[in-house]
């Protein structure tokens, strides 16, 4: 019998690498099996992956910047300025000093030289020998003090020599040369002579150090504000978290910078939020720290500039067109700085403009600004009005075609008939551009080119609106003025007209809807809550860490802007007082003139006089029959519509609401039929509100 061998079993193939999991194959429910982790990573790829190159400028960037090598050049050369004009001044009296120290300086002088030549500087080290009984060190000593003292004297002797004579001769040959060195032995033996804790003459800048920005200081800085994230990555060593430097800190302009990245998950924004515990961290004011993010690399970049000192204590450089230069509104035009004191542009055309903050922080020098630059384009027409009623806009009255200050009820009527000139200048301009060719107007909207061309009318328009909520808000004709500056707002931009809109009351009944929603560039100073904020700025930009609250009472003139770029920046407005604003003005004036561009106020012409196209009031009681007691808000905004199309067209029931409410007028729940036929209770008006509305308006009954 036969034992068959048992056949050995084929060795198992070798276990694959472990390799990262990084997804997740679900099972089939039906089975009730485990999910089975798939690996994704490829073993085979490059390690540690795609390297990029970033090159070191060559040159430093204070030299390449000019903000960055005037600041520098203007430190130094102040500096040197004030210390020389500082001693100039005290020079008689450090003479005087010089003189009483001369005396004591000469006794030092001479008993200084008397140690020399003795060696009075080895006799502790000769004695300490003799006490020692160290006879051999002590006979080393005293032969090399021999030594020194027949070579000292000898030289001391000669000097004495041949200085007397050198003095004689002077005294017969030049007397002169004699009276300056003795002066000058004088000034030396007096500088001898002054006690060492009361120099003659002392600092006259007296330098404040501050602490170069490193590493450390940074960490240190972000661990402060209380990022969990922040501080665990810290705590591990950074790079575990993802954390790092991507480059050295160096010299910006007038302050440091610092690039890196955060830890996976947290944004420059959540650093923003912090500014304040982040600048204890570092220990500089918090004018100073201005973290922002890296519109070029990744959302988790941060750019942290630190300043030598705040933003609104750092000298800013002059407007480059506060004494020369022209303006075109379809190109980016410098209107700013930047914390670095970098120039800052922005372009006017194609966007409406919206500026808010409380009183006194710069707004109205802001909007005078935009309308200064307005005003360098020939081309330009300008409308200005002011309705706080200072003549802020003063300035500006010889370039304007439309200018008026004030908010009294002629006021307002002016404004609303250079309303409705605009409003027709907009119709006729879009049937212009719609009558062009497309080889002309390919995108529909007004170019550089069609505004050159004169035959065709299509020259920039910018009309500023300072302090914008009182024509709102008046009871007669507020409803139209708004009606037409949202239009302006919405179709303006494509057809060459620019609305720019202030107010130091940033709201809802300030600024419509209509306008806030579709205006693109936005100025914000300091403002004091959320609300404001984001109506200036835009629907959660508190939230993104875009916040104006932050700025303080001193911050004049520095502001978010958003609207230019893709994220909002800071930015220091250039500071152009009245009497700098009349002489550009008068400069515009010049180029105006040659171009032929003075029209309107500045010739002496006033808008044409006409009544009240409509009257919100009297139109709803024309689609409101008397027979009906009550209605909804609804129909009353759809039969206003078809009253008037090119006013109401677009309203809805809150249109009105809101429009009622300065006529005291308020939305009450009305009974009604839908058109289904179901009843049901919705926001209406009563008519009888209406008509008591327009008799304490007017002052009489209304009739029907």
């Amino acid at each position: 019998m036969t034992t068959k061998r048992p056949v050995p079993a084929p060795p198992a193939p070798p276990a694959a690498p472990a390799a990262p999991v990084d997804a997740v194959e679900a099972a089939d429910p039906d089975e009730g099996e485990q999910p089975v982790l798939r690996a994704v990573d490829r073993p085979d790829l490059p390690a540690p992956g795609i390297t990029q190159v970033k090159r070191r400028p060559i040159i430093p960037s204070w030299l390449t910047s000019k903000p960055g090598f005037v600041s520098t050049v203007q430190r130094a050369a102040g500096n040197a300025g004030y210390a020389t004009l500082f001693h100039g001044i005290r020079t008689p009296w450090y003479v005087l000093q010089l003189g009483r120290n001369a005396p004591r300086g000469t006794a030092r002088l001479v008993r200084e030289t008397n140690r020399w030549v003795w060696d009075a500087e080895a006799a502790p080290l000769r004695a300490y020998e003799v006490r020692m009984e160290n006879t051999a060190e002590y006979l080393k000593l005293s032969r090399q003090r021999d030594g020194r003292v027949r070579l000292r004297v000898l030289v001391t002797a000669v000097a004495c020599v041949f200085g007397l004579g050198f003095a004689l001769t002077l005294y017969v040959m030049a007397p002169g040369w004699l009276a300056v060195l003795a002066s000058a032995a004088v000034l030396v033996t007096g500088f001898w002579g002054a006690p060492q804790d009361q120099p003659v003459i002392g600092p006259a800048v007296m330098k404040t150090e501050l602490q170069k920005l490193t590493a450390s200081i940074v960490l240190r800085g972000l661990d402060n504000i209380g990022n969990a994230k922040i501080s665990a990555a810290i705590k591990k060593g950074g790079d575990m978290n993802g954390m790092r430097f991507t480059s050295e800190i160096t010299r910006d302009g007038p302050g440091y910078r610092a690039d890196l990245d955060l830890p996976w998950g947290v944004t420059p924004e959540d650093i923003m939020e912090e500014r304040k515990p982040l600048a204890s961290g570092l220990r500089r004011k918090v004018g100073c720290v201005w973290p922002s993010s890296d519109p070029t690399e990744h959302e988790g970049r941060l750019i942290l500039w630190v300043g030598d000192k705040p933003m609104n204590e750092t000298t800013k450089p002059a407007w480059p067109l506060l004494k020369s230069g022209t303006v075109d509104l379809f190109k980016p035009v410098v209107f700013g700085n930047d914390q670095r004191m970098g120039d800052v542009a922005v372009t006017l055309m194609f966007a409406s403009v919206v500026v808010g903050s409380i009183p006194r922080m710069g707004k109205t020098f802001l909007m005078r600004l935009f309308l200064l630059i307005a005003a360098l384009d020939p081309r330009a027409q300008l409308y200005a009005f002011d309705f706080k009623g200072t003549g802020d806009f003063g300035a500006l009255e010889p370039v304007c075609h439309r200018y008026r200050a004030g908010e009294e009820d002629e006021d307002i009527e002016y404004v609303l008939n250079s309303l409705r000139e605009l409003k027709a200048e907009l119709r006729r301009r879009a049937k212009v551009i719609k009558g062009l060719p497309a080889a002309r107007c390919p995108e529909n909207k007004v170019t550089p080119e069609l505004a050159n061309d004169k035959s065709l009318g299509l020259h920039p328009i910018v009309a500023g609106f300072d302090e914008c909520q009182v024509p709102f808000e008046h009871e007669k004709y507020g409803a139209e003025i708004e009606a037409i500056c949202t239009d302006l707002t919405k179709r303006g931009p494509a057809l060459g007209i620019v609305a720019l809109f202030g107010t130091q009351r940033p709201d809802a009944k300030s600024l419509p809807t209509g306008i806030s929603a579709n205006a693109v560039l936005r100025f914000c100073l300091k403002v004091m809550g959320q609300p404001a904020n984001d109506m200036v700025l835009g629907t959660s930009m508190y939230k993104a860490g875009y916040r104006a609250t932050m700025f303080s009472r001193s911050d004049r003139g520095i502001c978010w802007m958003a609207g230019e770029g893709d994220d909002p920046r800071i930015v220091a407005s250039a500071f152009v007082d009245a009497v700098a604003a009349a002489q550009v003005v008068a400069r515009a004036r010049i180029v105006r003139e040659e171009y032929g561009n003075i029209t309107g106020h500045a010739a002496g012409q006033q808008p044409a006089t006409e009544e009240a196209s409509f009257d919100l009031l009297a139109d709803i009681l024309r689609v409101v029959p008397a027979d009906e007691d009550k209605v909804w808000n609804e129909k009353v905004a759809a039969r206003l519509a078809s009253l008037r199309p090119e006013v109401y067209g677009g309203w809805k029931a809150e249109t009105v609401t809101t429009n009622l409410k300065p006529h005291g007028v308020a939305a009450q729940d009305v009974w009604g039929t839908s058109d289904k036929g179901k009843g049901t209770t919705r926001r209406g008006i009563a008519r009888a509100d209406i008509t008591r509305a327009i008799t304490e308006r007017d002052g009489k009954p209304v009739k029907g």
